[in-house]
């Protein structure tokens, strides 16, 4: 149990503390956002041009597995400093919530296209194959058939993506991006006061829960099998 002057020490840094929650699920959220908006159509377009799918083009499946290979081999971090020129385009600044989302989204597009490629991969050949017999166009074989037969697998993959990216909006903290990180760092670690930088160390940990068990409740109630 926290003594007095933790508890006191905490509930002085309450305001603090929800701001940087809300900052940190601002990036999470845009992170996640351009994930689904982008790295899920490119997943889709990956397992179509694969070998043996409707779409076969080896050499766009080439470069885009190059492609998606290239920017997931870096580190966070170093993506992170990388895309600074590029954050401030977009963002308006290489500082706060907003600037650390623009590497974060970079980072979880391909991230996500892959996982999503591999979920959609998982679909029995037999099913599609059942699809296109009857007649059914590409943009139905996606929407009905392999969207719909996937969907457990894919809500999994977002979950996967969520966690590991909320460990990245911690990094991104560090280096300016606000959020938890940040506060463990400015707290925890500069001033030297243990018990903050636990009590975000189990506050994220309470977020993974929260997601990984949300994340595994809503594919049970998807998965049909």
């Amino acid at each position: 149990m926290p003594d007095a002057s933790t508890l006191d020490k905490l509930i002085t840094l309450l305001p603090e503390l929800l701001v940087a929650l809300g900052q940190t699920l601002t990036m999470l959220g845009i992170g996640l956002g351009a994930a689904l908006l982008l790295g899920g159509p490119l997943g889709i377009l990956m397992f179509l041009v694969g070998d043996g799918q409707s779409l076969q083009n080896r050499t766009l499946a080439a470069v885009l597995g190059w492609v998606v290979n290239t920017v997931r081999s870096f580190p966070f971090i170093i993506l992170l400093v990388a895309l600074v020129p590029f954050t401030r385009v977009i963002a308006g600044s290489s500082i706060g919530p907003l600037a650390a989302a623009v590497p974060l989204s970079v980072a979880a597009i391909p991230y996500f296209a892959r996982l999503v490629e591999q979920t959609l991969r998982e679909v029995p050949r037999g099913v599609i194959e059942a699809a296109e017999a009857m007649g059914a166009s590409e943009l139905q074989i996606v929407t009905r058939v392999l969207l719909v037969e996937a969907r457990s697998g894919l809500v999994l993959a977002l979950t996967v993506l969520a966690i590991s990216f909320l460990s990245y909006s911690a990094v991104a903290g560090v280096v300016g991006g606000g959020g938890i990180g940040d506060l463990a760092i400015r707290y925890g670690y500069y001033r030297f006061e243990t018990d903050v930088m636990v009590f975000t160390v189990a506050l994220l940990i309470v977020l993974v829960q929260l997601i990984q068990f949300a994340g595994t409740r809503v594919a049970r109630r998807l998965d049909k099998r």
